[in-house]
């Protein structure tokens, strides 16, 4: 399984939400570029990034900044939070991320998901935003009528390869993955299955490689210190 280290982006810096409420952030590095090279010297070779401006606007007001940490680091980079049109998909393509993350897009404009897939295959991914089984948007302000099921089986059959799956009542909050929720994905579905949101102790870390999945993201855990982002890449591997 492969560790994605988070960093969520807002007005340049790295930050956390809590259960994505906006209202409720702490800033935890004013240069992410600095965040990103730990994870790297931590042995990560993934980052997972959100543009939080970018999702509530549909915007790249963090463009630069992605640009520093593609640049600065080896990482592979993905990256989600506002692409909702191809000349955004393809300005991140430019700046060298390597996946980027189809979020609102995919529940309001199912065409232009299909012309990104079809141009760019397995450069674009969905983030599958869950709460309480529907699939949420526009920076988790609004929630869809979808249904997380009916989203993985249109995504799938679109030949979407990677979805990241975010459970937001546990989105830092500390609280363990929703280890059932993966699992059942896991057997469901045929795409790469990313874990997100409650990864807070390396015995979710232990538990969802098990299940074999392709990845999951920790975000607040590292930042707190509850997670030590080497011990987690080295059972994550095991």
């Amino acid at each position: 399984m492969n560790i994605f280290p988070a960093i969520d982006l807002y007005e340049g810096r790295a930050v956390r939400l809590y259960r994505g409420d906006y209202r409720q952030m702490t800033v935890y590095d004013p240069e992410p570029l600095n965040t990103a090279k730990k994870f790297e010297a931590a042995g990560a070779k993934y980052l997972h990034m959100v543009d939080l401006e970018g999702a509530k606007t549909g915007g790249t007001p963090n463009a630069e900044t992605v640009r520093k940490i593609v640049e600065g680091t080896g990482l592979f980079v993905e990256l989600g939070g506002g692409i909702r049109s191809m000349e955004v998909v393809e300005k991140y393509l430019s700046l060298g991320v390597r996946r980027v993350i189809l979020g609102t897009a995919a529940i309001t404009d199912g065409d232009f998901v299909r012309r990104a897939v079809d141009k760019y295959g397995p450069a674009i991914a969905v983030g599958a935003d869950v709460r309480d089984g529907y699939i949420s948007i526009k920076g988790w302000t609004e929630t869809s009528d979808m249904t997380l099921e009916a989203f993985m089986d249109k995504f799938q059959h679109m030949g979407v390869t990677t979805v990241i799956c975010t459970d937001i009542s546990r989105d830092g909050a500390m609280r363990g993955a929703n280890r059932a929720l993966y699992a059942e994905l896991q057997k469901r579905c045929a795409m790469n299955i990313v874990a997100s949101g409650g990864v807070s102790s390396l015995e979710d870390v232990k538990a969802l490689a098990q299940m074999k999945l392709y990845g999951a993201i920790i975000g607040k855990a590292y930042y707190t210190g509850a997670i030590d982002l080497k011990e987690a890449i080295r059972e994550a591997c095991r």
